[in-house]
């Protein structure tokens, strides 16, 4: 349960501002907030989620206690930097209509974003990948849910200082959970 909870929260609150909530409220806010383009959202939101903890299940069996600590940190540290680089996004100047194409450019930055590597943490670090990835996944959908009806605002707000002191957060954090995996503490 423990697992779920901390991905489900970990998602939203890491998800705040991200690119894949961006670009869904980029185009809620240019083409209208089209139920097709919610459903589509969502839909992606579970497949890097299903990724980042299958990942996780494949390589949590044969660590031990600290070794599956340094990986939960180092992913997390991955999280963090990335978060750190956030910067404005920029709408695209001619938006397609294609739901297909906007289903593959979602999923090629949810799958590449700091949320599923702090998915992939969690799920390493709690050694509960189905729930986890059930939380994450959830999390995920309320993320793009959260920026497909709150389109117009989103897209008038800069949410780069927010992104980038979770980051610089993930990041002290990830620090602190190295410096015990590796028992210098």
């Amino acid at each position: 349960m423990a697992g779920f909870l901390f991905a489900f929260l970990g998602m939203f609150i890491a998800g705040i501002g991200a690119r894949d909530q961006l670009l869904v409220a980029g185009l809620a806010a240019r083409r209208g907030q089209r139920p097709a383009a919610l459903l589509v959202a969502v839909g992606c939101a579970a497949l890097p989620a299903a990724i980042a903890v299958a990942g996780a299940g494949l390589v949590v069996p044969p660590l031990a206690g600290n070794a599956r600590l340094l990986l939960a940190a180092l992913a997390l540290g991955l999280a963090g930097a990335e978060m750190l680089v956030a910067r404005r996004s920029v709408a695209p100047r001619e938006p397609t209509d294609s739901l297909g194409a906007f289903a593959l450019v979602l999923f090629a930055q949810q799958l590449t974003d700091g949320s599923r590597f702090l998915l992939f943490a969690i799920a390493v670090a709690t050694d509960a990948a189905i729930p986890a990835g059930l939380g994450g996944a959830l999390g995920a959908a309320g993320v793009v849910a959260a920026g497909w009806i709150g389109a117009h605002e989103l897209a008038r707000r800069n949410l780069v200082p927010l992104r980038r002191t979770l980051g610089a957060l993930l990041f002290a954090v990830a620090t602190v959970l190295a410096w015990r995996a590796t028992d210098f503490v």
